[in-house]
């Protein structure tokens, strides 16, 4: 089934879709934010494909990925055809905007605002996008990879004290 996936929206969106595989048997690609909304409503409405539930959308932080510093990933599944499918978008820290997927999926509220709340992701055209598991005063985003792994001011982690 993954190959004629891959083979059908290849030849519908061409350059549109691309870095393709399969890690685990569950089918992956990469598009631009742009063309998202135009591939999910394709793939949701595909008379044979119909990947109708949207499973989870999550954002990833990657720091070094240079201009392509965030990625909102979505993940998508198929009930009548037991398909599942991963689409990832990546964005730069300068403008990490990616179009919301609540027209398509009203499910896609509440899981956008988890990605914002956690990463700063924001989502063009989410019809309430606040943080919903943080405090409303935070003014950082902790998922990001922006902070020390171990609070530096601490001293009861000092190697001298577990005979190193």
């Amino acid at each position: 089934m993954n190959q004629s996936i891959v083979e059908d929206i290849v030849s519908h969106f061409g350059e549109k879709v691309f870095e393709f595989e399969e890690p685990f048997g569950l089918l992956t690609f990469t598009t631009h934010a742009e063309n998202l909304i135009e591939i999910v409503s394709y793939l949701k409405d595909h008379p044979t494909f119909k990947f109708t539930f949207l499973t989870d959308v999550t954002g990833i932080h990657l720091p070094d990925n240079t201009g392509k510093e965030f990625c909102s990933v979505c993940h998508l599944h198929s009930w009548e055809n037991r398909v599942r499918l991963r689409i990832k978008v990546f964005v730069p820290t300068s403008a990490p905007i990616v179009p919301s997927l609540t027209p398509l999926f009203e499910c896609a509220n509440w899981l956008e605002r988890e990605a914002f709340d956690f990463f700063g992701i924001l989502y063009s055209g989410h019809p309430n996008l606040k943080r919903i598991l943080n405090m409303d005063e935070m003014d950082y985003f902790p998922m990001r990879k922006e902070y020390p792994m171990e609070d530096a001011t601490r001293n009861d982690k000092i190697d001298a004290m577990f005979g190193r």
